[in-house]
């Protein structure tokens, strides 16, 4: 069975005279998300996996390809561990007219949907008894779509506009993530058989499968530490980096910890 596919639906205000460039904590997560869905999963090893990057003016699909580019040549191939990208001035409607693709294969990972994502959704493991009972027309999946740039404090429904096309949806709990860690639980569910593992009042309307291969792991609203007193309290929810210590940090992209530093020692120096 191929693996399903994972696609950012750019839902930024493109402002004409926006700067072509990419804040620098988007590219973090961009290049994160590679590496989270990488080149291949435990169930599909000789498979690899695409994230699209959608609905991309002309000035910023420069800039990202560049970046994107940048790291794909510094250790190309399946052995980066990476997952292939594409980038696409077209928006998702577009592209599956262009594709082929009915709504129905199209999973929509929506905070106010009914139902959690499962480890059924992309086909890989079987369904929970009553959902396969009450809902055969729901999934499986072959595309996973996301809107971005995700993150907002407060959240500001940026999916909003993506739910009135009438995207079968998934929520990932109640708790805000970022755009790379609601694509990295995402793959980890439906690919690799990790269950959501969230608290029951979080669940909605979802039942759990019974086969998979454990559970998630979460760091709530982690605060951050550097030297001299200094923190940063980030209002998002994250995979715990390593499940198996006392002390969890949060899976963020490679520089974000140091970038967060860097801003804070800014807002310091006024």
């Amino acid at each position: 069975m191929p693996r399903p596919q994972y696609i950012i639906e750019h839902m930024e205000e493109d402002d004409p005279d926006a700067p072509s460039t990419f804040p620098q904590w988007a590219l973090l997560e961009y290049r994160h998300m590679l590496t989270l869905v990488g080149s291949s999963s435990a169930s599909s090893p000789s498979d690899s996996s695409t994230v699209h990057f959608t609905s991309l003016s002309k000035a910023s699909i420069e800039d990202l390809q560049k970046e994107l580019t940048k790291i794909q040549e510094s250790e190309p191939g399946p052995s980066s561990g990476r997952a292939e990208f594409k980038l696409h001035t077209q928006s998702i409607s577009n592209l599956m007219q262009e594709w082929g693709v009915s709504l129905e294969k199209v999973c929509l990972l929506d905070p106010k949907a009914p139902r959690a994502i499962d480890v059924s959704d992309a086909g890989k493991y079987p369904a929970p008894a009553k959902q396969a009972e009450c809902d055969t027309r729901d999934g499986p999946f072959d595309y996973f779509l996301f809107g971005g740039i995700l993150g907002d404090d407060p959240p500001r429904d940026r999916t909003a506009s993506l739910r009135t096309m009438g995207f079968p949806g998934r929520h990932l709990g109640k708790i805000q993530m970022t755009t790379d860690t609601a694509l990295g639980v995402t793959k980890r569910v439906v690919e690799d058989g990790m269950h959501l593992n969230l608290p029951r009042s979080e669940q909605g309307a979802s039942e759990e499968g019974g086969r998979g291969n454990g559970g998630l792991v979460w760091v709530d609203h982690p605060e951050i530490k550097f030297g001299g007193g200094a923190s940063v309290e980030m209002p998002f929810r994250y995979m715990a980096e390593d499940a198996g210590v006392k002390d969890k940090r949060p899976l963020m992209p490679p520089g974000m910890r140091e970038l967060i530093k860097s801003d804070l020692d800014r807002a310091f120096e006024f």
